[in-house]
């Protein structure tokens, strides 16, 4: 027993000795991660700030060098993912994700619910979106369909309501190309049922190539999801069709114009891949997608350096299942390219925050209100029904969102002392804020 005992504790030595040392440049970039997680989560002027996200993210059981799971493209059955957004957020914590974004095509609807379910887990979300649309290439005039991905902080876009409306088109077109994909397919001897499709994707969600898939699947017309793609719904294939997608630089220049970080999503399913990057490289691109669950691609990566984009990643996970879809958290992405992303992200989302607060400022309304509640109201109403003006509701979210020292802003000062002044008022009457 003696000897068994001293045979297990050599094999532990060694294994500690195996560990490998981080630089100091990942332990910097661990600091500077770590910080920017459990912001909002220890805050003293919170009324309890120990529950704020319920199953509470311990900074004290994180040690550099420890793994930290960054999950950047995720979908949800608000689009075509399979899982609800607080079942995709339990599937993450169950894999040790401790940082969530929710990505879904062409709208932000299941955010809220994933911020939620974020609380009770203790799993950060990154409010995020996939953006479908299209690339014209000026040697060829042929276009191909381009995917952008887009970032936000916790408070969401500035001037969220003019985002909405550019993705409510794009969500239109969602329906009459799914109409077109059907009546294609229905020439190709395949009897498929519009109504089919539109109850797999479910009540005011847009449907997609994977509610068709999976209609053909349940009506037995293929064997399984990937049959139906490579037969039937490929880009440019015998049931492929379009929509009313923007142009790439369109939706690059709209992410930028609401404090977003647009990235490129998976580019090695490109055609024109350096063309695209270029491109949207001018348009304000600040990222690109190079890291799979299969490691890094290197083609890509060297593409990111030469034009001085951020390197990210993610499973793009949809909960479809089978050996062909990568679990989610199962992207391995360096300390240092999260630092990365968060140096860059996190002044556009303060500058966002900023054209929030002001859009109240300047008009005190119900739908200004919303858009400062709209994706963490659970938190910022815990202990307050209501505030007595707009300082009071300004200072709760900072203290939730931002560091100390992004809070010293001479512009978030001016702005606290403008809205001291402001009621929380709507048409001459106040606005009861409840949960």
């Amino acid at each position: 027993m003696a000897d068994d005992k001293k045979k297990r504790n050599k094999k532990k030595k060694r294994g500690n000795g195996n560990k490998k040392k981080m630089t100091t440049e990942q332990s910097e970039a661990f600091k500077s991660v770590t910080d920017w997680l459990f912001v909002g989560s220890s805050s003293p002027s919170l009324s309890s700030s120990s529950d704020d996200f319920a199953v509470t993210i311990d900074s004290g059981s994180l040690r550099c060098g420890d793994k930290l799971v960054f999950e950047l493209h995720s979908h949800s059955n608000r689009s075509d993912g399979f899982l609800s957004p607080s079942k995709l957020v339990e599937r993450a914590y169950n894999n040790g994700v401790k940082v969530l974004s929710l990505t879904d095509h062409d709208t932000m609807a299941g955010i809220p619910e994933a911020v939620e379910a974020g609380r009770r887990f203790g799993i950060k979300i990154i409010p995020g979106i996939e953006i479908s649309t299209l690339f014209g290439s000026r040697d060829s005039g042929s276009e191909e369909p381009v995917h952008i991905l887009a970032y936000y902080g916790t408070s969401g876009p500035a001037m969220y309501d003019e985002l909405e409306d550019f993705l409510v088109k794009i969500r239109d077109g969602r329906f009459i190309r799914g109409r077109e994909m059907v009546l294609k397919l229905n020439k190709l001897k395949i009897p498929l049922k519009w109504e089919h499709v539109t109850r797999i994707a479910g009540k005011d969600v847009a449907p997609g190539r994977m509610h068709v898939a999976r209609a053909l699947l349940e009506a037995g017309y293929v064997e399984n999801l990937r049959q139906a793609f490579t037969k039937y719904l490929h880009d440019g294939g015998p049931a492929y069709a379009t929509g009313s997608e923007p142009m790439a630089e369109e939706a690059v220049k709209i992410i930028c114009k609401t404090g977003g970080v647009a990235v490129l999503a998976h580019p090695w399913a490109l055609k024109n891949h350096v063309g695209v990057i270029r491109r949207l490289k001018d348009a304000g691109l600040h990222g690109v997608e190079v890291y799979r669950s299969d490691g890094k691609l290197e083609v890509f990566s060297e593409l990111a350096d030469t034009y001085s984009l951020l390197k990210l990643g993610g499973s793009d996970y949809h909960g479809k299942g089978g050996r062909n879809e990568s679990e989610l958290g199962s992207v391995n992405l360096p300390m240092t390219a999260l630092q990365d992303f968060l140096n860059v992200g996190r002044p556009l989302w303060c500058e966002a925050i900023k054209a929030t607060m002001k859009a109240f400022l300047d008009q005190p309304s119900d739908s200004n209100l919303s858009n400062i509640l709209r994706f963490d109201r659970a938190r910022i109403l815990k202990g307050n029904s209501a505030w007595s003006c707009g300082k009071e509701l300004m200072d709760r979210c900072l203290a939730i969102w931002l560091t100390s020292d992004e809070r010293k802003s001479n512009d978030f000062e001016a702005l606290r002392l403008k809205l001291s002044f402001v009621p929380i008022m709507s048409n001459g009457s106040c606005v009861t804020v409840g949960p």
